[in-house]
């Protein structure tokens, strides 16, 4: 069953990228909202060679693992 929904104050800044995106993908701003909510309500499923391939690609942006020392240090350096 469709439901009716108003959204107030939405900031302007955050419409203008709504309105920008709509136009992108040929639909009105209300289409293109319900779009962007069927998105993040979604769960995607992803395949064990794509999370796999993601892994190494964190891995390599990391150069290895993220050891207790090293968390302490940025830690205390203000960078975590």
């Amino acid at each position: 069953m469709a439901m009716n929904y108003t959204l107030k104050n939405i900031p302007d800044e955050i419409y203008k990228k709504i309105k920008l995106r709509a136009r992108r993908h040929r639909r009105s701003v209300n289409s293109e909202i319900i779009a962007i909510l069927g998105e993040v309500t979604t769960p995607r499923r992803v395949s064990p060679e794509e999370f796999l391939a993601r892994a190494d690609e964190l891995r390599a942006r990391t150069k290895g693992f993220l050891t207790e020392e090293f968390l302490k240090k940025v830690k205390r350096e203000g960078l975590l």
